[in-house]
């Protein structure tokens, strides 16, 4: 009798995608090593100026944060690190993302292909990453600049209004240090901003970037009160010349790219001074201390505050506000406090309405504030070269906003003196930013 043998495999055990992933869980390290962001120090405060070194911010993380409260708006990671103290506002922005694409591509990769879940993940993160943050890249930067641009225009309008017809610049450059401390303070207490650790050492180093910063801050608001608005922030615009003069004292080296490009900005201002229609000598020499303050604050700031490299940008900012207030306040009583009743009297009888002089005094002081911190917080996502490029245009966008709001009478060769001056600022950043570039890559050869 023929029999037939059949002989069936052994059952073979099939394991699930699931319980793969219990036994291997993803490496989180990989993805955070991919996104994360390493916190820096602002360079503006270190050695950098508005007009030539342009500040380097960071945040203590890749957080996502919105103007005008104190936020960069860098994207951040799905998967976040645990010893960094995450807000309110920072978990809501986490949730509102964790149905995005970027966080779905590393998962549909990961159930494909649960061998390599945690490289698949990883590489397919970051490419999505990148294809959707180029667009939003540039809608970024516009966003950025077309705020911080704004916020100068409306400052100094306003700012300007209120001194022409209550002409006491101490009065007005205090009440702004005042808006600025009070604006932190909520910020830090409803903890939209992360509330740096104060301690007497940090307090002790920046008392003397914060003089310098009382310096130049009231240095520019009594040349606004006498003269135009533009030929202050021509003149202003020679800040890079003290700061190479005064850093070439104390050691440092410039090549001779930099030394040619503060030429047009000398020639410019000299041109743009002897032209200007509203010329005064008050407001000439209240725009070259300013600068002159500014550019020690940075020189001081550099050698005192690099034991702190932990507090960002914004706070630090802050902080010179508030001790900076303590510093002008006093003064500005001393120097005209005994003529404000009689000048506030004036003032309301010029305008008409009270109420219109408050709200040109309030706005000088709140965009004072916001325009300082969205340049603060511009390089937690531009470049040190396009901000430079960026505060360049800005002047131009000021100078030409006030010329048509004032209706100022501005000459041929003053208008070329400006635009020689305002190239030659250019030229420095352009000349600096190789500079630093040559720099870095000196160190990383060594």
């Amino acid at each position: 009798m023929l029999s037939m043998n059949l002989s069936l495999p052994p059952p073979v055990a099939v394991s699930t995608s699931s319980r793969r992933r219990r036994n291997r869980p993803i490496n989180a390290h990989a993805l955070l090593g991919r996104s994360g962001q390493t916190p820096s120090f602002p360079s503006s405060l270190l050695g950098g100026g508005r007009d030539g070194g342009a500040p380097v911010l960071g945040t203590a993380g890749a957080r996502i944060r919105g103007y005008p409260f104190g936020f960069s708006s860098r994207p951040c990671s799905q998967i976040q690190d645990p010893s960094s103290k995450a807000s309110p506002f920072d978990r809501f922005v986490s949730l509102r993302n964790g149905l995005s694409a970027r966080s779905l591509v590393p998962k549909a990769a990961a159930e494909a292909s649960p061998e390599g879940e945690a490289e698949a993940g990883a590489g397919a993160g970051a490419e999505a990453e990148a294809a959707v943050s180029k667009p939003n890249k540039t809608l970024q930067l516009g966003v950025i600049f077309g705020l911080w641009y704004f916020q100068n225009i409306v400052f100094n309008i306003y700012n300007k209004k209120a001194l022409n017809v209550f002409p006491y610049p101490w009065f007005l450059a205090s009440f702004q240090l005042f808006v600025g401390s009070v604006w932190m303070f909520v910020l830090w207490s409803l903890k939209l901003q992360p509330r740096p650790k104060i301690s007497k050492p940090f307090i002790v180093a920046l008392l003397g970037p914060a003089l310098f910063h009382t310096i130049g801050h009231i240095s520019a608001c009594v040349s606004f009160s006498k003269v135009a608005v533009s030929f202050t922030h021509v003149i202003k615009s020679a800040e890079p010349v003290f700061s190479v003069i005064f850093s070439s004292f104390l050691g440092d080296s410039y090549p001779l790219a930099v030394w040619l490009s503060i030429l047009p900005i000398v020639f410019g201002c000299s041109l743009a001074a002897v032209t200007e229609v509203s010329f005064n000598f008050g407001g000439l020499s209240g725009a070259m201390i300013s600068n002159v303050g500014f550019v020690l604050r940075n020189i001081y700031s550099k050698k005192s505050l690099q034991n702190f490299k932990e507090v960002n940008g914004l706070n630090l900012y802050g902080w010179i506000s508030i001790i900076s207030l303590f510093y002008l306040f006093p003064v500005a009583v001393f120097v005209e406090g005994s003529q404000w009743v009689q000048g506030y009297h004036k003032a309301i009888a010029t305008v008409g309405k009270s109420s219109t002089f408050y709200f040109w005094v309030l706005l000088s002081g709140v965009f004072y504030h916001l325009y300082n911190q969205s340049s603060y917080q511009a390089l937690d996502d531009i470049s040190p070269l396009s901000f430079s490029v960026g505060n360049t245009m800005k002047r131009v966008v000021v100078i030409i906003s006030t010329v048509l709001v004032f209706r100022n009478p501005v000459r041929p060769l003053n208008a070329l003196g400006s635009a020689i001056a305002i190239f030659g600022t250019f030229l420095y950043s352009q000349a600096t930013s190789a500079k630093k570039a040559k720099n870095q890559e000196g160190e990383k050869k060594s």
